[in-house]
């Protein structure tokens, strides 16, 4: 199952808005089919691994990290293909949240006279998947938020000025962080002060094959109509409160999608009906790059899952920007809190990845 969640892993760039799926076909201990799902409209790993088996497929095990489809999508059920192969076992990681699968796919296998066993290594593969189970399961995307800042926790100095915290090793992690995830959110406030174009660019390690929807939260709607995030052939979704039609056409036409939201919080965007519209777009995972009030609020609101945090061998002193901003003053008891997964030297810079125990909590209930 480690390979297969290895095989699975292939795929974390390119299956949106599908799973990473790994399967392995293994007959009288050899591995005689592997495959993984590449991108949605393909073949799954489950048909893929079977072409590659062929005749050795008859009484074989097939290792999977999820359930198996059992309903028609843009390709066909994979426990049809199991069972017409003749396996006589499957063994997944963990059930499919997806409720038109959900448990399904294993009771008509079963039916079938195929040997069912589940929940081998269901943590990591529930971490692999986190993103689409999320949306499954909450409705709305996990959230990753990634800030780079001082050792004392600046991220601009009082001025503002900010480029080039971190080294050239950090910002190309970043990179490819943006190349797994499937929207990439920010707020009008970084849009007018950094113009950032907020996709992803050219990396040694991969090819871009998919850029990830941007997103903007801008509630009076000022994004200037010649930013460089709008007027590309990559998709933009604007979030207002705006009644300005004019100014909505206006974008309109230079390609951007926007959605006017009734529902606020204060005078504000609500962010939870913000991520439950982008579950509707499909989106598995988003990741925040925004600046310390919108990364404050997203924190404050407790709808952070994931943290991936740099910080840069320097000092800003206490004139410089924070990373978070709330609105209020938090409690030491009522602070959110994050475990962390680890910390690692990248270059001269240091990651720390962290994640809500609670947001795996309610993932691991489905």
């Amino acid at each position: 199952m480690h390979e297969v969640l290895s095989l699975a892993e292939k795929g974390r760039r390119t299956t949106q808005p599908n799973p990473r799926v790994g399967c392995l076909i293994v007959n009288d201990g050899e591995i005689v089919g592997s495959g993984y799902h590449r991108s949605a409209g393909e073949l799954h790993a489950e048909r893929l691994a079977l072409v590659d088996a062929g005749e050795k497929a008859r009484g074989a095990t097939a290792y999977v990290n999820l359930e198996p489809c059992c309903h028609q999508g843009r390709t066909p059920p994979c426990t049809d293909a199991l069972i017409d192969a003749g396996v006589s076992r499957v063994v997944a990681a963990m059930s499919d949240p997806n409720p038109r699968v959900s448990g399904s796919g294993f009771e008509l296998l079963a039916n079938a006279g195929i040997e069912v066993d589940k929940d081998v290594l269901k943590e990591q593969s529930l971490w692999l998947n986190r993103g689409f189970v999320s949306r499954m399961a909450r409705k709305r995307p996990w959230v990753k938020l990634k800030s780079a800042a001082t050792l004392d926790g600046r991220t601009a100095a009082f001025d503002g000025t900010s480029k080039w915290i971190t080294g050239d090793d950090s910002r190309q992690q970043v990179q490819a962080l943006r190349a797994e995830c499937s929207a990439i959110l920010t707020g009008v406030g970084t849009v007018l002060a950094d113009d950032p174009n907020m996709n992803v660019r050219e990396h040694p390690d991969f090819q871009i094959e998919r850029q990830p929807l941007r997103v903007v939260l801008d509630s009076r709607l000022q994004t200037p109509l010649d930013s460089r995030i709008i007027g590309s052939d990559q998709r933009l979704v604007i979030f207002t409160l705006s009644n300005d039609v004019d100014k909505m056409a206006a974008l309109i036409e230079q390609g951007a999608e926007v959605i006017k939201l009734d529902q606020i919080e204060g005078d504000q965007l609500d962010l939870k009906l913000v991520l439950r519209e982008l579950a509707k777009w499909e989106c598995n995972e988003v990741l925040v790059e925004a600046g310390q009030t919108l990364s404050g609020a997203f924190l404050q609101r407790g709808l952070v899952d994931e943290l991936i945090l740099y910080y840069a061998g320097s000092l800003l002193g206490d004139q410089g920007m924070s990373m978070f901003q709330f609105d209020e003053a938090i409690e030491f008891e009522k602070r959110p809190e994050f475990k962390i997964r680890g910390a690692e030297m990248v270059d001269q810079d240091i990651r720390v990845l962290a994640h809500n125990e609670t947001s795996l909590k309610e993932l691991d209930a489905v």
